[in-house]
């Protein structure tokens, strides 16, 4: 399948409606992507003819359904090409897989007198988890701070290892500023120190290919419903001998190998050991339709598409009276500005009856909001759907508005 943008705007059904009377533009694909009709196709088909709870079923659909389950653990594996199908766990999102990090490697593994390290620039889920380890454990939280432009002070970096890091769970990409950090030399930084590494890949899966053997990264994580898919399931990829050797997190069905009132319980091997009770299993039938989407139209003829738009979208927001933009030239998928004086909650209240649709409040990211002294930017992010047209609607939509506000 070769990127057609007409073509790919007609495999996403909600691209045809109108909102307040006007073409929806929809400028939210990091908050969370719209879903082609294959994805919707295949979570209904699978409700509809061939639906049965997985695991230890004799019966024909039960089997058929584990089988699908397990295929789509392979496809994953091969997306982020781990080694094996055995490095994927199944998790509700991003979210989810950082806390069972932080709860199992974690609580088996960091305790008083060891830190961890983030940056400045993380969601909340990759920060209030480590907060919560830190308060039980004693151990200590460090920051690579940020540079004005929206980078990383990576010359920084160093000075906050040592022989008590014990972990640097790190974004990828800001899900604000679109910042692609250098994950791969900070893994390295971080091995030389003897830490594990985990990286949010959130923001990053969708716009390009990411290979977790060149990366060296011990944990990844992700979440489908930024990916095209459906929204309640996830990835957590861990190195097969770390994960091996981690303990399970929640304890009931699937996870057991053998369940005793007078023995005691044995766990299952992973990664099912973390799958504890009925997964998802029509919305991971339809993550495997969405990573079969992205991957028939080719990530490297994605992400040229979208380099194209960002840097026509950055061109046009230059030309908009009193914006300010937050982050560097080169990102990936998402643009965070302000207009004048004007709040972001406005700004994007008065977009929506454009038809344009941006995200607006702090993002999940505090921290990053306190650094720019501001309480909320405006984002608008640009996935692979999105037109030249629909970014002059955004400018247009924000001139009209300072025109109005002044």
């Amino acid at each position: 399948m070769s990127f057609s943008i007409e073509r790919v705007r007609a495999d996403f059904p909600v691209l045809a409606r109108e909102v307040n009377g006007q073409p929806l533009a929809y400028l939210d694909s990091a908050a969370s992507a719209q879903k082609p009709n294959a994805v919707i196709d295949a979570e209904a088909e699978f409700y509809r003819h061939g639906y049965a709870a997985v695991h230890r079923g004799i019966h024909t659909l039960s089997a058929e359904a584990t089988a699908r389950m397990e295929q789509v653990r392979q496809q994953a594996a091969t997306f982020l090409n781990a080694l094996s199908a055995e490095e994927i766990v199944f998790v509700r999102g991003t979210t989810e897989g950082i806390n069972l990090v932080a709860n199992s490697w974690g609580g088996s593994n960091i305790g008083k007198g060891d830190n961890i390290v983030i940056s400045q620039m993380e969601h909340h889920a990759n920060i209030v988890p480590w907060q919560m380890l830190c308060a039980r454990t004693g151990a200590e939280l460090r920051v690579i701070p940020l540079n004005q432009d929206g980078t990383l002070q990576v010359e920084a970096a160093p000075g906050l290892f040592d022989s008590n890091t014990k972990l640097l769970a790190i974004t990828q990409v800001s899900n604000v500023l679109g910042t692609e950090n250098p994950v791969k030399e900070l893994i390295t930084l971080a091995h030389l120190h003897g830490a594990k590494v985990l990286v949010d890949g959130a923001q990053a899966v969708m716009h390009h290919a990411v290979d977790v053997q060149d990366l060296d990264c011990d944990f990844y994580v992700f979440s489908a419903h930024k990916l095209y898919g459906p929204t309640g399931i996830g990835v957590l990829y861990a190195k097969e001998s770390i994960l091996q050797e981690m303990e399970p997190w929640e304890g009931g069905g699937s996870m057991i190998a053998t369940v005793s009132l007078t023995e005691g319980t044995t766990w299952a091997k992973a990664p099912w050991r973390f799958e504890a009770g009925t997964p998802n299993t029509g919305g991971i039938i339809a993550f495997g339709a969405a990573l079969d989407y992205v991957s028939a139209l080719g990530l490297k003829q994605i992400a040229e598409y979208e380099q194209t738009l960002m840097q026509y979208a950055l061109a046009e927001l230059a030309s908009v009276p009193d914006i300010q933009l937050y982050g560097p030239q080169n990102r990936l998928g998402v643009i965070a500005f302000n207009l004048g004086k004007h709040h972001a909650y406005d700004v994007g209240s008065f977009l929506d009856n454009y038809g344009v649709a941006v995200r607006t409040g702090h993002h999940c990211a505090m921290p990053l909001m306190a650094f720019y002294g501001v309480p909320a930017m405006c984002r608008a992010s640009l996935a692979m759907y999105n037109t030249l047209e629909e970014v002059d609607r955004l400018v247009a939509g924000l001139k009209r508005i300072h025109r109005l506000l002044g």
